[in-house]
């Protein structure tokens, strides 16, 4: 990761090495190709940058839905403030051919963490959860690509940005999922 920090999306085998303090050599050693090297990043930042921040927002308790949200939308929002390298060389390998995308895999397990607490609200209240997963991706697809967007014009400050995406999120899960019990 400290390559891609230092050298951008773009990064060089050779900057991997130098970062790394052997030689390129040994760095084929472990991956086969470059390909290989950017799987290994990009799971690396999900694992250690991305879902440790915004799964421990969603699994920490929080005074109510609007403020897990919030805090949630801001940790997105603080991680491509605190690592604009990390995050551009992961939306720059959005759906290469014929690799995994691991962008997709981790929205994928923030959206089924958030729809795992939506069900469980709407099955309390004796509610269908049939629309939970559909909300769940409509609100890490609302964020993730508003937050794309932001990162590249920066048309507000960040904390307006979080409380516009707080308000819309909020206003339209407040209105669809039942109250908290107590």
């Amino acid at each position: 990761m400290e390559a891609v920090r230092l050298a951008g999306p773009a990064f060089a085998v050779d900057d991997v090495a130098r970062s790394a303090g052997v030689s390129k050599t040994v760095i084929y050693r472990y991956f086969s190709d470059k390909d290989e090297l950017v799987d290994a990043v990009l799971e690396r930042i999900s694992d250690v940058v991305l879902l440790p921040r915004l799964l421990g927002e969603l699994a920490r308790d929080h005074a109510n839905d609007r403020a897990r949200l919030h805090a949630v939308i801001a940790a997105f929002v603080a991680l491509i403030e605190d690592e604009p390298a990390l995050y551009r060389f992961a939306y720059a390998h959005v759906g290469r051919s014929g690799r995994a995308d691991l962008v997709a895999a981790t929205e994928r397990e923030i959206a089924e963490a958030l729809a795992a607490a939506m069900t469980e609200r709407l099955a309390e209240a004796g509610r269908s959860t049939a629309p939970a997963m559909t909300w769940a991706y409509g609100i890490v697809g609302m964020v993730q690509l508003a937050a794309h967007w932001w990162a590249e014009t920066r048309a507000v400050p960040a904390a307006e940005l979080v409380g516009q995406l707080t308000d819309l999120a909020d206003g339209g899960l407040g209105a669809l999922l039942p109250p908290r019990r107590s």
